[in-house]
């Protein structure tokens, strides 16, 4: 997240903190800071006029200090003072740093990134992938995919404020993701991606597991089992708490094992595309993975069997623990919907 974060920053958030919380409406502490010269206070004192910089003079505000202040407003200020006004309107008096920005921004940043790869992900699956018939089936609720995208919607905000302290804790430098291949090698960047997938995997495994035992099952984890037959929008549609327990593993990895920043992003992007598309109640077999891999096909019998096939990637773990069932077409539930279909005939 901390890349993300650093992006934002770079092309959006600096410019939007500028305007939100600028420079120029806390004068008296750009004047006190050391080393700055009277021209800096005289140009915030130009700029501090308006009515929303007296309005955000309340806020609270990190110490301005020298060598914050310089380097940017140097880089931005003309010679003449009302070029040196403009310029400490395009300057904010929270730096990429300062704790609230920080915790402002992943909140932000968290809720639109949430819901562009749901919608986005999953309108995808939903259009190309999976098999509308599958709407017909007896189990498919009435008004389905509407009370999937709303129980998605309504669980968003909890997941993230749960999340929030591990992106925090991210950013503020307390996990061993890193910058440069350099670091820990080639070698070890290759191999982080199975360490990292089979890590989760096992994680995910438990904590699913975990989920279905009574105290959980019936607080937590239950409205997620609501649908029988899933589409790629029921991906996202439980309890917060049940969200934010699966999705452990996956933050927790980087604060175990070194992990490079893009390919942590990238992973983190491509499980969210994995878990919708094992929604789509597909039950294609007879395929050469699909006794190692736990598809869609291994997930739609989870909805419909419960105990079984707890795994997120991989069926290793449920081998292990006595949960695999394997998928056969005797099971696919379509075959109920072309039961009624030849009964209308």
């Amino acid at each position: 997240m901390d890349l993300v974060l650093s992006l934002f920053d770079e092309y959006v958030l600096d410019t939007v903190y500028a305007r939100l919380v600028p420079l120029s409406a806390f004068a008296s502490s750009v004047n006190s800071a050391p080393g700055l010269s009277s021209k800096l206070f005289l140009a915030a004192t130009d700029a501090s006029s308006s009515p929303w910089t007296r309005l955000v003079s309340r806020l609270p505000h990190p110490e301005l200090k020298h060598e914050y202040l310089a380097p940017l407003f140097n880089a931005t200020m003309g010679s003449g003072s009302a070029t040196s006004a403009h310029a400490f309107s395009d300057i904010s008096a929270w730096p990429r740093d300062y704790i609230p920005r920080q915790l402002i921004s992943l909140t932000a940043i968290t809720m639109v990134g949430i819901h562009v790869l749901y919608f986005l992900f999953a309108w995808i699956s939903y259009t190309f992938i999976f098999n509308h018939d599958m709407m017909r089936h007896p189990k498919f609720l009435k008004n389905q995919v509407k009370l999937e995208i709303q129980t998605s919607v309504k669980s968003f905000p909890g997941m993230m404020l749960l999340t929030l302290p591990f992106f925090f804790a991210e950013v503020r430098g307390y996990s061993m993701v890193y910058s440069s291949v350099d670091d820990y090698g080639w070698a070890y960047l290759i191999a982080s991606v199975p360490l990292y997938l089979l890590f989760t995997d096992y994680g995910i495994y438990w904590i699913h597991r975990w989920l279905h035992l009574p105290i959980f099952y019936k607080y937590i984890h239950k409205p997620h089992h609501k649908w029988l037959v899933p589409t790629p929008f029921a991906s996202h549609a439980f309890h917060p708490l049940d969200g934010f327990a699966q999705s452990i593993p996956y933050h927790v990895f980087v604060f175990v094992f070194p992990l490079h920043r893009v390919l942590f992003i990238g992973l983190f992007v491509a499980v969210n595309f994995w878990t919708i598309f094992i929604h789509d109640s597909d039950m294609v077999t007879g395929h050469v993975l699909e006794k190692f891999i736990n598809g869609p096909a291994h997930h739609t019998l989870h909805h419909l069997y419960f105990t079984v096939n707890y795994g997120q990637y991989f069926t290793w773990a449920d081998r292990w623990g006595g949960s695999y069932r394997q998928p056969e077409a005797s099971l696919d539930p379509l075959l109920e919907v072309q039961a009624l279909d030849k009964k209308a005939e």
